[in-house]
């Protein structure tokens, strides 16, 4: 079927080419520019159709070339994000470092002092421990004083070989002898206070007649051998009798930031 209409297409054609040929040159001419008067507007159209579907491609893959690159730039601004943070963390880190070792530097114990990280921190409010990743095989031993600038945080409890769980102020097994560093020179013991509050302890069996105020400094007074005296404790927050009046209980916001401790120094003997 679609061949009969081509040769009958083709039949058309060489006639009216046979009926142009014999016609005479006049007429020839205005039946040429008819024609051409008919077919140019569809042949304008043609290529304008043409045209509008090249536009239309050049549109769908300039689109298309626009979320790739956005989606290239998203992915570059998030690992420039990355990075910047990693590099705030890592200046951070330096900084604190920087300062541990300057405390150590002018510290009186700098040469018995050696940098411990904390690996582990209990998060129980009732037991105030941590881990670090020092142990028996690099000398610690129960016992042992650990300290950071700010003031001291506990001492060392149980010794593996690589690694040492530390008491800290306020838990149960770290009690320590501490002085008001007021005219009389109170002394009494650092125990355990509210669990909620890990930042602060009780300074117990003070003398009734103490004269304790608001903002006293705490330290550490040196008796009973394991803490060296002066090593700061923390300061007094208030003071009150207890046992009928027998003796007082001042409480006492820490020094040391033991809730928030990434690295400390183990004092050796």
């Amino acid at each position: 079927m679609w061949k009969r209409s081509h040769s009958v297409a083709l039949g058309l054609l060489a006639g009216l080419s046979l009926l142009l040929l014999s016609l005479p040159d006049e007429l020839a001419t205005r039946v040429k520019l008819a024609l051409s008067t008919l077919y140019l507007p569809l042949l304008g159209l043609a290529g304008a159709t043409q045209q509008a579907g090249n536009h239309v491609a050049e549109a769908l893959l300039s689109r298309r070339e626009l979320l790739r690159q956005l989606e290239t730039l998203r992915r570059e601004n998030e690992r420039l994000r990355i990075e910047a943070l990693q590099a705030a963390e890592w200046a951070r880190e330096n900084e604190r470092l920087r300062r541990q070792l300057g405390w150590q530097q002018t510290s009186p114990w700098r040469d018995r002092l050696r940098l411990a990280r904390v690996t582990l921190q209990d998060p129980t409010p009732w037991w105030r421990t941590l881990q670090v990743d020092l142990g028996s095989r690099h000398g610690v031993r129960p016992g042992l004083p650990v300290l950071v600038p700010e003031g001291l945080v506990g001492r060392t409890q149980e010794v593996g070989p690589f690694h040492t769980r530390v008491a800290l102020l306020g838990d149960p097994n770290c009690r320590v002898s501490a002085r008001i560093l007021n005219p009389a020179g109170d002394v009494g013991i650092v125990q355990p206070s509210d669990p909620l509050q890990p930042g602060w302890v009780v300074l117990s069996y003070l003398p009734r007649t103490a004269q304790v105020l608001p903002g006293q400094p705490v330290v550490t007074s040196g008796l009973g051998g394991v803490f060296p005296a002066g090593i700061p404790v923390g300061s007094v927050v208030d003071v009150h009798p207890v046992e009928n009046g027998l003796y007082l209980e001042a409480r006492v916001r820490l020094a040391a930031p033991i809730h928030a401790l990434q690295e400390v120094w183990i004092l050796w003997p």
